[in-house]
């Protein structure tokens, strides 16, 4: 099936390709909001404003995927850390304690447009400070929100989680093959056969 990936996350991309696609990748032009509102909203929100910036440059008459992912702590919203000093501050905040991983979806085709919002509860195991600076070292953490990837090295920070382990890494699956499935545009059954890999815990 033809698809247009609103981000130019490399991970949005790999997720789409494990499932058999391969989309045309469009950067939105538009400005992440990053405000005080509830995280839920305002992942909705910037998906929305992403997937409509470049549904006015290309049209809707191939689906346009869009996705905003924050990581909140008590309330906290975490963005990408500015540099490596924030994203120490950040891994330092989140050791040890329980965090959410929020991933808003925009899905627009032809005048529809359907949105969702997925949580995912994780879990970070007690980081010493050699730990933070050697994690830093490796660049990992410069371009995520909440200065982590949990499919990359920080794998061996993250005991447990509840939820979906690739809403985590930026676009939860599962939740994916709903919309596509309400929208009615899957031509094949690339997604059909496809699980998550969710509701369990990861290492």
């Amino acid at each position: 099936m033809e698809l247009i990936l609103a981000s130019g996350s490399p991970r949005r991309l790999e997720l789409l390709r494990q499932i058999g696609l391969e989309p045309r990748v469009v950067v939105s032009h538009c400005e992440e909001e990053k405000t005080d509102r509830d995280p839920a909203q305002l992942v909705c929100h910037n998906a929305l404003a992403k997937g409509r910036d470049v549904c006015r440059r290309l049209g809707d008459q191939v689906p346009i995927l869009a996705a905003d992912t924050v990581v909140v702590l008590e309330g906290e919203i975490l963005g990408k850390p500015r540099d490596p000093q924030e994203a120490a501050a950040m891994l330092r905040k989140l050791s040890g304690r329980s965090h959410q991983v929020l991933t808003g979806l925009a899905l627009f085709y032809r005048g529809k447009v359907l949105t969702h919002v997925e949580t995912t509860q994780v879990q970070f195991s007690p980081l010493s400070e050699k730990d933070i600076a050697g994690y830093i070292r490796t660049g990992e953490p410069l371009d995520k929100a909440g200065a982590y990837g949990i499919q990359g090295k920080a794998a061996l920070f993250i005991p447990t989680i509840n939820g979906s382990y690739s809403n985590v890494v930026g676009l939860p699956l599962a939740a994916l093959k709903k919309l596509f499935a309400e929208l009615d545009v899957t031509e094949d059954d690339a997604l059909s056969h496809t699980g998550d890999a969710s509701g369990g815990t990861a290492s």
